[in-house]
């Protein structure tokens, strides 16, 4: 249903109220903002590489060595395609606005091919992540479950691809990939983290693990777990540099609901952190910490 004709002058009026708005000092005034990054396209690109990682889980046809190639290709160049053009944009606007240095004119082919090129790795660092959750989870019936249902391998995929740009200086498009998975996880890795081996998130609604979190090898989280920062002032633009968030060595285990806090806090080789705990310093290796919170 249209709006009455006659009101066509309200509308017409508020209209005129809502450009001059884009007047004010406001930071999201922004009228560049056609220069972004376009985030629906990101994500097409993000959904084709997903597929490139596990693709016999997302094939329609039955794949062999004699079409694996053609079916991987079906993904790969539509993804390169989109996240070179995306990378350009993002890093054209972010030079504009003085936050990073220009760019030479084939940056955003170099950081695509990249990205492209770790997918090997990443495929076998992925496939560590599947299996530390089928054995971690003795609810978890096969392999096969734990890739189309669980909601940590959906946002440890986003991380570790988002990562790989983060890694290479792509702005904003990291944080788009990972927001994305948190949005449909619950689950918030920011893509500056520095995570290990064979990480296993079991559950895994409401984990936090902040940008400069450090992660060592055979880590495993529960459901509700916090590892951020300390709060800080922004103040300072050197504070994003910051080490702001801790370090968990491996074999750590955390469990549901605990709260680590602070670049300083370092937790030790085959600690185990217990639910609900609050921390604020460091543990040594092989610590237990159960029933009561520690801080400073």
């Amino acid at each position: 249903m249209s709006i009455d004709i006659t009101r066509h002058d309200e509308l017409s009026s508020a209209l005129d109220d809502i450009v001059a708005s884009y007047d004010g000092p406001e930071e999201i005034n922004n009228l560049d903002s056609a220069a972004l990054p376009n985030e629906r396209k990101v994500i097409e690109a993000y959904e084709h590489l997903k597929p490139i990682l596990y693709m016999g889980f997302y094939s329609k046809r039955s794949l062999n060595r004699g079409n694996l190639r053609y079916a991987l290709s079906e993904r790969l160049y539509p993804a390169t395609e989109i996240l070179v053009e995306q990378i350009s944009r993002a890093c054209t606007y972010e030079h504009r606005m003085g936050r990073c240095p220009g760019k030479p004119s084939n940056w955003s082919e170099e950081a695509t091919l990249r990205l492209v090129r770790a997918i090997p790795r990443l495929r076998t660092r992925l496939n560590g992540d599947v299996v530390a959750a089928f054995q971690g989870d003795p609810a978890a019936a096969s392999v096969e479950e734990v890739v189309f249902s669980y909601p940590s391998i959906e946002a440890i995929t986003a991380y570790r691809l988002a990562h790989e740009l983060h890694a290479a200086g792509v702005p904003l498009l990291p944080r788009i990939i990972t927001e994305y998975a948190h949005s449909h996880t619950g689950m918030d890795i920011h893509p500056g983290a520095l995570i290990g081996e064979r990480f296993f998130v079991d559950h895994g609604t409401g984990v936090v693990v902040g940008a400069t979190c450090v992660i060592g090898n055979d880590v495993k989280l529960y459901q509700g777990v916090t590892l951020g920062a300390l709060s800080l002032p922004r103040g300072d633009v050197a504070l994003s540099q910051t080490k702001r968030h801790p370090t968990l060595e491996d074999e750590v285990t955390v469990y549901a609901g605990a709260t680590i806090l602070g670049g300083d806090t370092v937790i030790g080789r085959g600690s185990v952190v217990g639910g609900n705990v609050w921390l604020t310093r460091s543990l040594p290796p092989g610590s237990k910490v159960f029933g009561k919170a520690r801080d400073e």
